[in-house]
């Protein structure tokens, strides 16, 4: 047996000091070391010998082993070594090359314009809240005074996730969990995706809304008006606008909102329909009966205007198409990654 185990030894250390790569010092391990190796036949027969003898040998093939598995480390430190090295030489590193190009993601431009409109807001003391996008029927319209017969309520308008449940086809319920969360005086924007049933060239069954809420003592509609039209200039610059007459459940007086035409100056486009102005958005102080849906008592009196996200980007970055902003094409939303 002693000469077998030197034999198998010498054998194992002289594969290990002529591999020539890693690939090939493996190699040599299976076959000498491996479990249907040559060392592991030697000490198959250790239950062959008389029991006295069978420690000794099996302390002396043990340190053999350990022998062997020192060898093959260090010489696989040393093929790895050397193999690291002659990669090194052979990828020779250009430093004047210029780097691969990494293509990199940029905001979408319903939140570029969500990001500017919170940007104006923030300074002045706003806040801005979300809510969830399935709510009760009582967030989502009693609570906004709209009556039982009103016409939003109907299928044709409404996604009915259940019974009392709907998709919300606004951002004011906001308003309403604002009021039951904070006491005034509070101004916060709510802004966030929206459902309702319409779908045409400027119209989405999903698009983004962002309502403006402000409660505080001897609120009027010159402050209405005088924080729109500040806005309006912040974010399209030296614009008019003005007010129309009206209706909403939830603000008394109401009113909309126009802009002059951004691109004919009030000259008369296919844009502004001739018209000269832009519909933006709708407004209104709000109504008492929301104060008191919201268990808000006191002489607290508000404002609040809601606008459209997708028709303030159309109008921004001048989007022929909403359908544009939700199909996904790299190709249209590479346009604003400098914007």
């Amino acid at each position: 047996m002693k000469e077998k185990a030197d034999t198998i030894f010498h054998a194992a250390k002289k594969a290990f000091l002529e591999a020539e790569n890693s690939k090939s010092l493996y190699d040599a391990k299976v076959l000498y070391m491996g479990k249907k190796g040559e060392f592991s036949l030697i000490l198959k027969e250790l239950k062959n010998l008389p029991a006295e003898e069978k420690p000794k040998w099996g302390q002396k093939l043990n340190e053999i082993r350990k022998r062997l598995e020192t060898l093959y480390l260090q010489r696989k430190q040393e093929l790895e070594e050397q193999e690291l090295s002659s990669q090194v030489e052979k990828d020779i590193l250009d430093l004047s090359l210029p780097p691969p190009e990494h293509p990199s993601g940029s905001l979408h431009p319903i939140t570029k314009v969500i990001d500017e409109i919170i940007h104006i807001f923030t300074p002045l003391g706003w806040s801005v809240q979300t809510g969830p996008l399935v709510e009760s029927d009582w967030y989502n319209f009693t609570a906004l005074n709209i009556p039982p017969f009103h016409p939003s309520r109907d299928l044709q308008d409404t996604f009915y996730v259940e019974e009392d449940f709907v998709l919300r086809t606004h951002t004011s319920p906001v308003q309403i969990r604002a009021l039951q969360s904070f006491s005034p005086p509070l101004a916060v924007l709510a802004p966030g995706p929206v459902f309702r049933h319409d779908s045409d060239i400027s119209h989405s069954p999903m698009f983004h809304q962002i309502e403006g809420l402000l409660v505080d003592k001897h609120v009027s509609f010159a402050d209405l008006k005088g924080t729109l039209s500040f806005f309006l200039k912040k974010l399209f610059g030296p614009v008019e606008m003005r007010f129309r007459p009206s209706f909403f459940p939830f603000t008394e007086p109401s009113a909309e909102y126009d802009i002059s035409c951004l691109f004919c100056k009030k000259r008369g486009c296919p844009v502004c329909k001739k018209s000269g102005w832009i519909e933006v958005g709708g407004c209104g102080l709000v109504h008492p009966n929301v104060f008191s849906s919201a268990g808000l008592k006191g002489n607290w009196e508000g404002f609040a205007f809601g606008l459209g996200l997708e028709r303030l980007a159309m109008l921004l970055y001048n989007i022929p198409n909403i359908r544009l902003l939700f199909e996904n094409d790299l190709r249209f939303l590479r346009q604003f990654e400098n914007l």
